[in-house]
């Protein structure tokens, strides 16, 4: 009999990886178009299942009992099949409790606003409610079922203090769209986002950029996971599983982005990083000859800075998009905000800051192919680094020592 998790579209999913880390039963995703849904839960050949977009509301008509949780809130993200009966529960409650809780949000007494009328959007309100909030708005594009539209929420409740986004609009691969417009919302003093993937959002930067608290969804996925084994294996999972599965998974999933000046060892250091963590290097300039056909300084001299810098950019978004990776950038990748975005969506950026005596121009570096060149570039590009940088790390040994030190920051 089958465990998974039944959606319409599954590749951006981590659920494989995580139950499979709960090490008590295999794991599988199973796509299924909508009209296949009927077919497939009537066949009842599966022991458990996780339930996720499109089919939370839609697999309830299917199901013999739900739990009290799952009928109050009208969704069920988790089924199991008991001698043949099959029973919905709804985990994503706790699952996204714990993220709540775990922000150090207090709802008590405040404005709650809900982006999506969905059955995740049915759940982050009951929790919302559940956690003491005063008033809590759900919104939608088109405001039917009694949601409020966009611009309704933003004339009305321009004060509300937490967003939570339950949409798919972030969600890979249409990685750059955010669901609200939150300068619209002056009073907001935190966001959660249950998309997982990417591991920062659009959304979410954009929060942290005005100084609120705000969080993805990794953590709600990987704690409603271990909910969802205690509902399959009818037994409590401890719930001192999340963390450490959580953590692992983010270490996985996060690509190791190196910055920093010309020559400071960037793709040196990548390639041991790569090594001893059995993953891809991706060089952006390495990616960037490959698509052009000719060097960099070629290309420079044929097509100038400017077309270089847009080439980069669309690089930077397409390495961007995968997890897992070692990301080697050029010397001037950070220089637009826009890449900077790009390369946090799923990557912590560490910014190899090797002093200027340890550095050296050379002739296939157009910007710094002679030692007053790479002064005045130092000079500009350092506090640029340093501002982009999640870990500034001070270098002057040898790679396999800043390797070495990467490592011990990740840990």
């Amino acid at each position: 009999m089958r465990y998974g998790l039944l959606g319409e579209h599954l590749g951006h999913s981590f659920s494989k990886e995580i139950h499979e880390k709960l090490g008590r039963y295999p794991y599988e995703l199973i796509e299924i178009a909508p009209d296949e849904l009927g077919g497939f839960m009537r066949s009842k050949a599966f022991a458990g299942l996780n339930v996720t977009i499109p089919y939370k509301q839609a697999v309830i008509p299917y199901l013999d009992a739900l739990s009290d949780r799952a009928q109050a809130i009208g969704a069920v993200n988790t089924v199991v099949n008991r001698g043949g009966k099959l029973y919905g529960d709804n985990t994503d409650f706790g699952g996204l409790e714990a993220l709540l809780r775990r922000m150090g949000l207090e709802l008590g007494g405040k404005t709650v606003l809900i982006a999506g009328s969905g059955g995740t959007g049915a759940t982050a309100a009951a929790v919302a409610k559940t956690l003491g909030a005063a008033w809590v708005y759900r919104m939608s594009r088109t405001g039917r079922g009694g949601a409020l539209t966009y611009e309704d929420a933003y004339t009305r409740y321009s004060g509300a203090e937490i967003l939570i986004n339950t949409t798919p609009c972030g969600m890979f691969p249409r990685s750059d769209e955010t669901p609200v417009a939150l300068e619209r919302l002056p009073g907001l003093e935190a966001v959660a986002d249950v998309i997982y993937n990417p591991l920062t959002t659009a959304l979410v930067q954009r929060a942290r950029a005005r100084g609120l608290k705000a969080e993805n969804g990794l953590y709600m996925l990987v704690a409603q996971a271990v909910l969802a084994a205690g509902v399959f294996l009818e037994e409590t999972v401890s719930p001192d599983r999340i963390e450490p599965i959580y953590r692992e998974i983010l270490r996985e999933k996060q690509n190791i982005v190196l910055i920093g000046m010309p020559s400071a060892g960037k793709t040196t250091v990548g390639t041991l990083l790569a090594a001893r963590l059995n993953r891809e290097l991706r060089d952006t300039d390495a990616e960037i000859v490959k698509s052009a056909g000719m060097p960099v300084p070629e290309f420079f001299s044929r097509f100038g800075e400017a077309r270089f810098r847009a080439l980069e950019t669309e690089t930077v978004k397409l390495l961007s998009r995968t997890g897992g990776q070692v990301i080697a950038t050029g010397g001037g990748a950070v220089l637009r905000r826009e890449n900077v975005d790009a390369l946090k969506q799923n990557g912590v950026v560490v910014f190899l800051d090797r002093p200027l005596s340890e550095l050296f121009p050379t002739e296939d570096r157009p910007l710094s192919n002679d030692r007053e060149k790479l002064r005045a570039l130092y000079e500009t590009r350092r506090p640029i680094y340093a501002a982009a940088a999640d870990i500034t790390l001070p270098v002057s040994g040898t790679p396999e020592d800043t390797a070495a030190l990467i490592l011990e920051k990740l840990r």
